[in-house]
């Protein structure tokens, strides 16, 4: 890799720059609640002044990578400034009171990316229709991951939001999976992890009905797990329309196993990697072999002049 291959340019009030960047520009996307995340360093240079709000673009071999704005820029001693830059996600965490009524998820991300004036991609249909929320004080963020989480519960179907060069686009996770192989001759190190902080083998629904003052209670439980861990409750509410045992069964599907992770280092990098594509892992992690596609939950991509690496969190199958 040479500074040939990564083109980063800003646009300003008075026309585009291209700064004299240096070394370490990353890319990092997260799966869930968090935008899409730049940083790079430049020299300072009282020709091509740039500020806070200004448009970032970056493109690796003529390939789109990043297309955000400057919200930090840091100024030491020798001149040396360090940027940092989101995607449109970072509008996300706007908070604001909405009540809608009779809609699906995606139609929900359309609405308030209209009402905040962010563009919109590709919007695939989720399809279950949500009877009707109240989100008060909550950010954008928080509304679209409860939409998203009630469709995952009631269709096992799981969407990705992310930003692609400046449209928001969501898709479903069976859609973004590339042919991209990670194996022990790519990684550097690699480290795994297996937890029940946030396991469940026993979930419990209530729907409180105070016209009658009574409540219907739904429970579904693994008893094995019971005796392995003890109890671990999950405890929920029933919406309007939803039926009770199958949002029980579903969220003890989800939440009734060890959850696993595996952070890979160093492996050469590829732009098309982002939070929420699937990627093909070929590893021996000692009580388990791995040989079949994983969720990639964070990427964080590394551009030096010598070298372009990844460093990526997955789950998926055995790694959940």
């Amino acid at each position: 890799m040479n500074n040939l291959d990564i083109e980063l340019g800003i646009k300003t009030t008075n026309g585009a720059i291209a700064p004299a960047v240096l070394e370490g520009v990353t890319w990092t996307t997260e799966r869930r609640g968090a935008p899409g995340k730049l940083t790079f360093k430049c020299l300072f240079d009282e020709n091509n002044i740039f500020e806070e709000g200004d448009l970032v673009t970056v493109k690796y071999k003529g390939q789109k990578v990043f297309y955000g704005f400057i919200f930090t820029i840091n100024r030491d001693k020798d001149k040396i400034l360090s940027v940092t830059a989101y995607d449109q996600l970072r509008y996300l965490k706007n908070k604001d009171v909405y009540e809608y009524r009779n809609k699906k998820a995606s139609e929900v991300i359309t609405m308030l990316a209209n009402d905040f004036q962010l563009q919109l991609g590709e919007i695939e249909d989720t399809k279950f229709i949500i009877p009707k929320r109240l989100e008060d004080g909550v950010s954008l963020f928080d509304i679209i991951l409860t939409a998203l989480g009630i469709t995952l519960q009631n269709t096992k179907k799981m969407y990705v939001l992310y930003d692609d060069f400046g449209k928001l686009t969501l898709k479903n996770i069976e859609n973004m999976k590339l042919d991209f192989i990670v194996d022990a001759s790519m990684s550097q190190n690699f480290s795994y992890k297996s937890s029940i902080e946030n396991s469940a083998n026993t979930v419990k629904i209530v729907k409180s009905d105070s016209n009658a003052g009574k409540r219907e209670i739904y429970i579904a439980k693994d008893s094995s797990n019971i005796n392995k861990w003890g109890v671990l409750q999950h405890y929920d509410t029933l919406g309007e329309k939803e039926n009770g045992k199958m949002k029980a069964d579903a969220l003890l599907q989800l939440h009734n196993r060890k959850f696993k992770s595996l952070d890979i280092k160093n492996i050469f990098g590829d732009v098309r990697v982002r939070a929420g594509s699937s990627i093909i892992v070929v590893l021996d992690l000692g009580d388990v072999k791995v040989s079949n596609y994983m969720l990639v939950e964070s990427a964080k991509h590394i551009f030096n002049n010598q070298e372009y690496l990844m460093n990526l969190t997955v789950r998926g199958a055995d790694i959940q």
